[in-house]
């Protein structure tokens, strides 16, 4: 089985189900002054049996504070639910989402779909349990928007499995290899940009940061056509794919090491979108390019005091071979706009530890030079639950990066730590392009599992720029 192609479920039906074959499903919601007097609390499950029926009552909490982000949860916990119990089969009866909006009912069955996700490649004798789901054919919500739903979710759950794999199974060169294989199987350009090829056009880096491993760096174009005839310039998309990072002769601590794997996710998160957009059709032309390049110490790695050229030309003096994600995005933001000239920019990236300590797990900073731009982003977080948070740029930080002996240097110390990844890439913007950055450091990964969210990658990202992409015109 290919996982890279899609398939359309067989486990999703609509019809009527069997009688007292499955359980049916049923949603309860109170109201704010009976919750003090109610047994169950948010996403608790109570299985009940009957005479003629067996159905599910799962708590929803208050209808009126019931939201998109609400019916996403639900439907992770049941997800789990059912796969931890064995259950065979559920069914949504004709009224089960009479209390949700469409967009609730389309994010309940993005929960469902996301919930059930947890990665077990490496694991021996793991059982694949699905349970069956009949769909009454008269609920608000119709086959063709549950495999749209599908596909989406197929993408975030193998953007997951992705960011999942240790850097002995996933490096720069068999990270190329997935990509090219997705971008075969799903119709999408694909080109390679080797070490050599990188170093002869002066990309230094993104060589830089990647010269130290055996397995070199290299730069993975992806050409999305999804409206050909257009001849609107395309929106680029640029990721960050450190597929590990041991911080180079800025050696990490012990603890700081672990889960260095997820570094790579912001390249990951392109490769996703690219992929789910192809998947949906999305009216849009997209330029996908993933910075690929693994940190690690050698004979032939960069050091401290280093001073590299970048594709742009500017020069940059390196402080720390620990802020490595800057230099690689720096070559993949000139690239993009030297050969393609988007009229939009989004990078993605596992940045800084400086966002964690600003932001926690809860929302990604978002950087940018165009206040339209940020500020619709900012909702579209607000209505997929990948939320977002804005962040500074003011021109004062420059000074923090401003270099002593090249143009910048690679880091401003530990005030406003955050920004300072920020405004060094903005360095790279030309012609005020809009442009945001996503520093995703602290949201791609969770710390464990619980409603429709995995222990580790997450796939943050993917679903918030699809949101985004289709409404654009």
């Amino acid at each position: 089985m290919n996982k890279f192609k899609y398939t359309i479920p067989e486990n999703i039906l609509f019809t009527t189900a069997p009688k007292d074959v499955s359980y049916a499903i049923f949603f309860n919601f109170n109201k704010a002054d009976e919750v003090s007097g109610f047994t169950t609390k948010f996403g608790d499950i109570t299985p009940t049996l009957t005479k003629n029926n067996k159905f599910f009552q799962i708590n929803c909490g208050i209808l009126a504070d019931f939201s998109s982000e609400s019916a996403r949860k639900i439907g992770g916990i049941l997800a789990k639910y059912l796969d931890i119990h064995k259950i065979e089969s559920i069914n949504f009866p004709d009224n089960a989402f009479s209390s949700f909006s469409d967009l609730q009912t389309e994010s309940f069955f993005e929960g469902i779909f996301l919930g059930k996700y947890s990665f077990t490649t490496h694991k021996s004798n793991t059982e694949m349990f699905e349970s069956i789901i009949y769909i009454h054919p008269q609920n608000p919500i119709s086959e063709d928007q549950i495999i749209s739903v599908h596909k989406l979710t197929f993408v975030v759950n193998l953007v997951r499995e992705l960011g999942h794999e240790p850097a002995n199974i996933i490096n720069p060169v068999t990270l190329a290899k997935i990509a090219e294989e997705i971008a075969i199987e799903n119709h999408i350009l694909f080109k390679k940009i080797d070490y050599l090829e990188l170093e002869k056009m002066g990309a230094g880096g993104i060589t830089s940061v990647g010269k130290g491993s055996a397995t070199k760096p290299s730069m993975l174009i992806l050409e999305y056509s999804g409206s050909p005839d257009s001849d609107t310039k395309p929106i680029a998309l640029v990721g960050k794919a450190i597929t590990f990072d041991t911080g180079g002769y800025s050696l990490k601590s012990v603890d700081s090491i672990k889960g260095m794997k997820y570094d790579k996710m912001g390249g990951i998160t392109v490769l996703g979108i690219i992929l789910a957009s192809a998947l949906l059709g999305i009216k849009q032309n997209l330029i996908g390019v993933v910075c690929s390049a693994e940190n690690m110490i050698s004979q032939d790695a960069f050091r401290p005091d280093d001073i590299i050229t970048t594709l742009s030309g500017k020069t940059v003096e390196i402080l720390t071979t620990d802020a490595e994600g800057r230099l690689v995005l720096a070559d993949g933001l000139t690239f993009v706009q030297n050969e393609y000239a988007p009229r939009i920019i989004l990078d993605f990236a596992t940045l800084t530890g400086g966002i964690v300590t600003a932001l926690g797990k809860i929302r990604a900073g978002l950087f940018s030079n165009n206040e339209d731009l940020a500020t619709t982003l900012f909702e579209f977080g607000e209505k997929t639950g990948e939320k977002l948070w804005r962040m500074p740029l003011d021109e004062e930080y420059f000074e923090f990066i401003r270099g002593d002996d090249a143009d910048l240097k690679n880091s401003g110390g530990r005030e406003g730590h955050p920004i300072m990844g920020g405004i060094f890439l903005k360095q790279f913007v030309q012609n005020n392009t809009p442009w945001v950055h996503l520093d995703i450091a602290g949201t791609a990964e969770s710390t464990k599992a619980e409603n429709y969210q995995p222990k580790g990658a997450n796939g943050f990202g993917v679903r918030l720029t699809i949101d985004w992409l289709k409404s654009l015109k």
